[in-house]
Formats: C-alpha cells, sequence, structure tokens
C-alpha cells in the first residue's frame, strides 16, 4: 500500500525544483545583466547547461514518481470498490 506522505513528498521535491529553476533564473539574469568577458560566457554557458542537465533529471524521476504513486492510487481504488461491493452483498443477504 502507498505511503500517505508520498504526494507530499513529490510536492516537496516539485516545490524544490521550482526554486531552483528560479534560482537558475535569477543568476542568468543577472550574469546578463553584468555582461560577462566572452572566454567567461562560454564557461558560464557550460555551468547552466550542467544545472539544467541536473534539473532535467530531477524533474524526470519526480515525474516517474508521480507516475507510480498515480497508478499506486488507481489500483488502491479499485480494490477498495471490490471490497465495498463485497461488503453490500453480504450485507444484502443479511
Amino acid at each position: 500500500m502507498a505511503d500517505a506522505t508520498e504526494p507530499d513528498s513529490i510536492d516537496e521535491a516539485l516545490a524544490r525544483l521550482d526554486a531552483a529553476l528560479s534560482r537558475l533564473d535569477a543568476v542568468v539574469t543577472r550574469r546578463i545583466e553584468t555582461a560577462a568577458q566572452p572566454d567567461d560566457r562560454d564557461a558560464e554557458l557550460a555551468l547552466m547547461d550542467e544545472d539544467r542537465t541536473r534539473l532535467a533529471a530531477a524533474l524526470d524521476a519526480a515525474s516517474a514518481r508521480l507516475a507510480e504513486v498515480s497508478a499506486t492510487t488507481g489500483e488502491v481504488g479499485q480494490r477498495l470498490d471490490r471490497a465495498i461491493e463485497t461488503v453490500q452483498d453480504v450485507l444484502g443477504r443479511a
């Protein structure tokens, strides 16, 4: 059975990802405004590409976990529906 805190964990991971993307956007904006030297720009672009790759991987992992939780939730719902039907059948016979 899925842990009741799993959706909260995903929400927290997505909030951290959103915060990281906001920080990355702020850094990019700040660096563009300071008009870095051409050599620095190449290094900065490489760093931003690494950050983007890391953040994309984190987003993929969070999305995969969300899909797992959704699938588990659907399965639990089906089991509950069957249990409710069984209880109603038993009560109907009584």
